[in-house]
């Protein structure tokens, strides 16, 4: 019986990181058209974005408060706000209003992203069996066939508020799907004292955790901008990059997670960092859209692997009463970086051009192959 319900609650976080998928998916494939539809410059983009993020982390960090006081329906209210904020993004004329609805969007992200991960970990823990790469496989593959539809009813000549008007729909079924309660001990969980959690393994985590999603939503975020405005691609080939990085992060996912079993985990993490380096450096370097496709492609691959990995040892790492706070720090730590990522892109590109903000990227997440991955696998 106890089997039966560990299989059928390790379905449970599918539909919050389907949703995840889903909502950044739509909105950065529609990314240019809505940054043209507030006027706002590369600059003042990234720093709206960068207020948006204030949000997401003080959500993350009180994720475990927002799951005691809400229990079941905790997941589907931020699902809700997931899909409030979305749906504001596409119909909002200023830069300050598009600032307020990425607010929420990244709020109920951050609620989304924390509890599902720290139910994944639970499981993982309790049955011995590897689910956080198939988990976040299926938010990449949701990434790219969203990036892709919504590509696709853009050059069929939607406008943002009309396509994240349909997908009110798809949230609606999503949230139904993950009303229940994580599988830990929350009450106890929350009320961990500071002294029992491991600081150096929450601060390696995080930091190893914030890099990689840094990367990812650098390239997520900007892909599209770089095809279009770079390389002058059309609309379609613009959703394409954002797409195929989807498509090969759930990839990546499938295919670590049976590489796992035989190779090092910190010697997939290193090899995963330096492909994705090579692959965001072909990007800036790229002087046609086949070409930055390809290594688009090439760095969702190597990416894809370094942050479920991470957060899977530190879930492994730590006794039940306090995994969700700890997965709930290292979250604050990293996922910060899906939205401090896109305003430091901003940031480079308005002073040196967007292929420095990708060339810089690429260095970064270099340096992480060779300290980093190596601290956490000695911690």
């Amino acid at each position: 019986m106890g089997i039966r319900h560990d299989i059928s609650a390790s379905y449970k976080p599918l539909g919050g990181f389907a949703a995840i998928g889903l909502a950044w998916a739509a909105y950065f494939a529609q990314m240019p058209a809505i940054k043209a539809g507030v006027g706002a410059s590369d600059g003042a983009y990234g720093v709206a974005l960068l207020w948006a993020s204030l949000g997401a982390v003080a959500a993350m960090w009180l994720a475990p408060l927002a799951q005691a006081r809400a229990g079941r329906f905790a997941v589907p209210l931020a699902i809700c706000a997931i899909a409030s904020g979305l749906l504001g993004a596409g119909l909002v004329p200023a830069l300050w209003a598009l600032a307020v609805m990425l607010l929420l969007m990244s709020a109920g992200s951050g609620i989304v992203d924390v509890l599902v991960n720290a139910q994944v970990a639970e499981i993982e823990a309790r049955t011995g069996r590897a689910l956080m790469n198939l988990n976040h496989a299926l938010y990449s593959f949701v990434y790219a066939g969203a990036a892709l539809a919504v590509g696709a009813l853009r050059s069929a000549g939607w406008s943002p508020a009309e396509v994240f008007s349909a997908c009110l729909v798809l949230f609606a079924c999503l949230a139904w799907t993950t009303i229940g309660k994580i599988a830990a001990p929350l009450s106890e969980e929350h009320s961990a004292p500071a002294s029992a959690l491991p600081t150096s393994l929450i601060w390696i985590a995080g930091t190893l955790v914030f890099f990689a999603f840094l990367t990812e939503a650098a390239a997520e975020g900007w892909s599209a901008l770089r095809i279009e405005r770079g390389l002058d691609g059309t609309a379609a080939q613009g959703a394409l990059g954002p797409a195929l990085l989807g498509l090969m992060m759930g990839v990546g996912r499938l295919s670590g997670h049976a590489v796992a079993q035989f190779v090092s985990e910190k010697l997939l993490m290193i090899a995963a960092c330096l492909l994705t380096a090579a692959g965001l450096a072909g990007v800036a370097l790229a002087n046609s859209v086949g070409a930055a496709l390809l290594c688009f492609a090439l760095a969702g691959l190597g990416i894809s692997v370094v942050a479920p990995l991470t957060l899977a040892i530190a879930g492994r790492r730590v006794p039940a009463r306090i995994r969700l706070v700890v997965i709930a720090r290292v979250s604050v730590l990293g996922y910060g970086a899906f939205f401090f990522g896109p305003p430091l892109m901003g940031l480079i590109s308005q002073g040196f051009g967007l292929s420095a903000a990708f060339m810089t990227v690429a260095v970064l997440i270099s340096i992480v192959a060779v300290t980093l991955v190596p601290l956490l696998s000695r911690e």
